[in-house]
């Protein structure tokens, strides 16, 4: 059975922080170890403790949520899940990659920018990934390039990721440059994301991807990701669109615009 963590959730209510600094406590001993929810690397190196507090306790739905409107969308299209050969950027512990395995894709990449979200894959979904990339998607060396378009990726995936400084926008971008035209994207955003009101950098990002037409979007959905600390629901979109035109989105992305949680 997997490993169960004592976790404890603050008291007082959290709802004045940013999602990303939002905090918990872990129990080690007689020690509390304070953590924020976007501490990967602390949370990876604990085994279970990634899928205790987000799944078992806040109820994360999204990667089966992803992956089921991805299949959806592909047989409307006469297309099927098993034909694809996926990058999962964000790849994290192989959440999102244990969804696209049970659909039977072709290949299925990994990429995070954190060693020990591949250490914590390896160790739980041994054999899960055909590759797993450790890297900066913001200044990829051309040699781990070069090894990823060997893959022919024609789908992106990437789940509870985007828009919180985990994947900025540039490296988004550049995880969809690998994507073959007429290719596919699926994804989630919180769904303040395709709100003109934001003017986060990542915001204007996808809303650019897709009035620029670079994005055709076939499926989008607003659910619950998952609850707050609180318990109340935290809403994101999916997404399922498809790469349209060739050349790099690079010139998408937008300098100097930092995303706010």
């Amino acid at each position: 059975m997997p490993q169960r963590h004592h976790v404890r959730f603050p008291s007082a209510s959290a709802d004045d922080l940013a999602q990303d600094e939002v905090r918990f406590e872990v129990v080690e001993g007689d020690r509390p170890v304070r953590l924020r929810f976007h501490d990967y690397d602390e949370i990876y190196r604990r085994p279970g403790l990634y899928e205790q507090v987000f799944y078992d306790r806040l109820r994360c739905c999204s990667p089966e949520k992803v992956g089921d409107l991805l299949r959806q969308t592909l047989t409307a299209v006469g297309r099927n899940v098993t034909e694809l050969r996926v990058l999962d950027l964000g790849a994290g512990n192989g959440m999102m990659g244990d969804v696209l395995k049970t659909s039977g894709v072709a290949r299925l990449i990994g990429a995070d920018i954190i060693p020990e979200a591949r250490e914590a894959c390896y160790r739980d979904r041994p054999g899960l990934y055909d590759d797993y990339f450790v890297a900066d998607f913001t200044d990829l060396p051309q040699e781990e390039a070069d090894r990823i378009d060997a893959w022919s990726i024609d789908c992106l995936t990437t789940v509870a990721a985007l828009g919180f400084g985990d994947i900025p926008p540039e490296a988004f971008l550049r995880a969809l440059d690998f994507v073959k035209p007429d290719g596919w994207a699926a994804f989630n955003i919180k769904e303040t994301f395709l709100d003109n009101s934001d003017r986060s950098g990542f915001s204007r990002c996808v809303r650019r991807l897709i009035a620029s037409g670079r994005l055709d979007v076939h499926h989008l959905e607003r659910y619950q990701h998952r609850l707050s600390m609180e318990g109340t629901p935290l809403h994101y979109y999916a997404i399922v669109a498809r790469k349209r035109g060739s050349g790099p989105l690079s010139g998408l992305a937008t300098n100097g615009d930092a995303d706010d949680a």
